[in-house]
């Protein structure tokens, strides 16, 4: 699946070149210019991976992540930061930071950092996407950070539509895969539970029909 990334720096160039560098690699991208635009950005729609400025216009990037992390936002950020010290390195993993790049730094080195990173958090028994995460050590569910109590059958649903996120399936192959070792299992029984889905992931809607064919899960066109 295509992670979303945000990047965060008050130098539009810098954040520019960054955007333009994970795009080319696949990713999903886009910059914000402060840590109380990051925040904002994320409430509406939080990324898989935050590329974080320490230094920005409106404080430190650290107390950013801080909020994030109070926030219950358990994606995973690159702090970026002119300040190479190993106290300030340290700073920054303690506040809830994943990996530190010292400017200068290369894109090509970011971008092999943020992939380690991201196969790091989003390994076979753990996915995540467009702020929804799925656990299955706890069989935990959340959304931006908030517990999602599921049926074992809901879950199973849920888990398939999120490791194919992005990919539309058909009625069938959700059955298939959901149902597999049930007879009696129905186009109908499956609407059913997207519906039960639906009203227990929340708004903005992730879970969307695709008319005469089956469901997708993405994030909401804007």
């Amino acid at each position: 699946m295509s992670a979303r990334i945000l990047v965060v720096d008050d130098d539009p160039h810098l954040a520019d070149l960054v955007v333009m560098a994970m795009r080319y690699e696949g990713f999903e991208a886009e910059a914000a210019g402060s840590g109380s635009e990051a925040v904002s950005r994320v409430a509406g729609y939080p990324p898989d991976l935050l590329v974080l400025d320490i230094r920005l216009p409106d404080g430190s990037g650290l107390d950013t992540c801080r909020r994030l992390r109070r926030l219950g936002h358990r994606f995973p950020i690159i702090f970026l930061t002119a300040m190479g010290r190993t106290e300030d390195k340290i700073a920054g993993l303690r506040s809830g930071g994943d990996d530190y790049l010292t400017k200068p730094f290369s894109l090509e080195e970011l971008i092999a950092r943020t992939h380690v990173v991201l196969r790091r958090t989003m390994s076979a028994d753990r996915l995540s996407y467009a702020g929804l995460e799925i656990d299955d050590g706890p069989r935990e569910v959340r959304r931006e950070g908030r517990l999602i109590e599921l049926s074992p059958k809901e879950y199973a649903l849920l888990r398939y539509l999120l490791a194919n996120a992005g990919r539309v399936l058909t009625k069938q192959q959700i059955l298939d895969h959901v149902w597999a070792s049930e007879s009696g299992g129905s186009e109908g029984l499956v609407h059913t539970y997207v519906s039960y889905l639906r009203r227990k992931i929340g708004d903005p809607p992730l879970v969307h029909t695709v008319p005469r064919v089956g469901y997708v899960l993405r994030p909401p066109r804007s």
